[in-house]
């Protein structure tokens, strides 16, 4: 997925910009200080809590595609899966196969659809 070059904690203060929230209305309403919101919006604090992710895509209202992109922005900051996948990855096998296919392969994105 493109992250169209913006980072995990500008798309938050970008979609509570949208909402009209301030950071500590976005906080009390994820149940985190405003201080620990300050941090994850200016990228100091990379490994936030599934269940905060969680809670900030519920609070900014972010729809299915959205919300897979803030994974994903979070996953890069701290440099790990986005934390919606290793459930599913670890539960389907033919999964665990294609990404290691993949990564043998060096494949890239056209050669993706080829793997069977």
């Amino acid at each position: 997925m493109d992250t169209g070059g913006v980072t995990f904690g500008e798309f938050i203060i970008a979609k509570r910009k949208e909402k009209e929230l301030s950071a500590r209305q976005l906080a009390l309403a994820v149940d985190i200080t405003p201080e620990y919101m300050c941090e994850i919006e200016k990228g100091r604090k990379t490994t936030v809590s599934e269940e905060v992710l969680s809670k900030l895509i519920r609070a900014l209202n972010l729809p299915e595609e959205e919300a897979a992109l803030f994974y994903d922005l979070a996953a890069i900051a701290r440099n790990s899966v986005s934390a919606d996948l290793p459930e599913y990855i670890m539960a389907n096998q033919l999964v665990r196969a294609a990404i290691r296919t993949a990564k043998k392969n060096q494949r890239t994105r056209c050669k993706m659809g080829k793997i069977h």
